[in-house]
């Protein structure tokens, strides 16, 4: 496959593949600030040697992120992900990076390591970069929490963004993304011994389990809104009526007023049990990544992308959040999904399709140098 006249080369497949074991074999768990940070250093590192530019060391809480500004003229494209994995340090001893046939693998290759090698090479592909930004974020699988000033502010700067997540099963971009929603809803009741004076207390779980209930009935399957109860605890010991219980619960929505519905809904619960008390943490996490925020940009890869004559661009709207949330909502035209091409994010089955690699980083780099050329009036469409 060779690229159109006028575009930048292919990247090395050898190369490639050399970043990604560099970032795959330096383990970096959200809620180790450690091995983050560590991590950082080392995307800083690379990214200078490939773009000549030593990335920006930016901590916010204890998250620390990587930036770099690239050249002097008006902000047009923001490349965005993360470096934060879910695995913990070890991992690799049980899952160690390869390459075997067309198939790699290792703790957050798929999720997103694949991704900032393709990110990396893309822009060191261009003939200017005059105008891009990236930023890899350190705490993006726990929720951005501490980063979302920075990804908020940097957004609007830009005139788009393209999020380097994995993309969709089957190479499929990711057009669109529910909101996301987490909590936790705590019950308190009043302890007493299960045996001796089991009438005297009030029992947390059973409050529970009333809540549990009422909160699954929020969901609404025609909207295509989940209210999803997780993870649950309570009590103390075997023979103590539990005084205290909670419930995670994870919220996925299409709409932002589906979001707030069940937010309001989930503030306006109250105890079924006489003494029983119920209290909420926790809120909404990322709003909805709409259609609309992307359909320009996903035109736009699809020409970039017969030009190139590369396979047809396919996109599909997916359930799970990530950065691109944050900028879409902040309103600035997103197009997620563009990273790497394989499948089982989070899971030991991770993996990336090498022969996809190459042929996607092409695409990156011209949609990249595409939007550029739409912002110096060059724009061919």
């Amino acid at each position: 496959m060779t690229p159109r006249e006028g575009t930048s080369p292919a990247p090395s497949l050898g190369a490639l593949l050399a970043t990604i074991e560099t970032l795959v074999t330096h383990e970096s768990p959200s809620r180790d600030t450690d091995a983050v940070r560590e991590s950082a250093e080392l995307v800083a590192r690379l990214g200078e040697r490939m773009v000549g530019l030593p990335g920006e060391i930016i901590a916010t809480g204890p998250s620390t992120n990587v930036r770099w500004i690239l050249g002097e003229g008006p902000r047009r494209v923001l490349l965005l992900g993360h470096h934060d994995t879910v695995w913990p340090v070890g991992s690799l001893e049980r899952i160690p990076f390869s390459v075997v046939g067309d198939t790699l693998r290792g703790p957050g290759c798929f999720d997103m390591k694949a991704g900032i090698a393709m990110m990396l090479h893309a822009v060191a592909a261009l003939d200017s970069a005059d105008g891009v930004s990236m930023l890899l974020t350190g705490d993006e699988e726990t929720g951005s929490h501490q980063s979302r000033a920075l990804i908020e502010a940097e957004a609007r700067r830009h005139h788009a963004v393209l999020v380097l997540e994995a993309a969709a099963d089957g190479g499929a971009l990711k057009s669109a993304r529910k909101g996301v929603s987490q909590y936790s809803l705590i019950v308190h009741g009043r302890a007493s011994h299960a045996g001796l004076a089991p009438d005297d207390g009030v029992n947390a779980t059973v409050e529970l389990a009333h809540q549990v209930l009422a909160i699954a009935q929020l969901s609404n399957s025609d909207h295509g809104t989940t209210v999803t109860p997780t993870v649950i605890a309570g009590g103390t010991t075997g023979n103590t009526v539990p005084a205290l219980a909670r419930v995670q619960i994870d919220v996925r929505a299409w709409a932002a007023l589906e979001q707030w519905r069940v937010d309001t809904a989930l503030r306006s619960q109250s105890a079924v049990l006489e003494g029983a008390a119920v209290s909420l943490d926790g809120g909404v996490n990322r709003l909805p990544m709409e259609a609309c925020s992307s359909e320009q940009l996903l035109a736009r890869a699809s020409r970039v992308a017969r030009r190139l004559s590369l396979p047809p661009v396919k996109a599909v709207a997916v359930g799970g959040g990530s950065d691109g949330n944050i900028t879409a909502s902040a309103g600035t035209a997103t197009l997620d999904g563009l990273g790497a091409v394989g499948g089982g994010a989070h899971a030991d089955d991770e993996y990336v399709v090498v022969s996809e690699l190459v042929p996607r980083t092409m695409l990156l780099s011209a949609l990249i140098a595409d939007i550029l050329d739409a912002g110096t009036g060059d724009d061919d469409d």
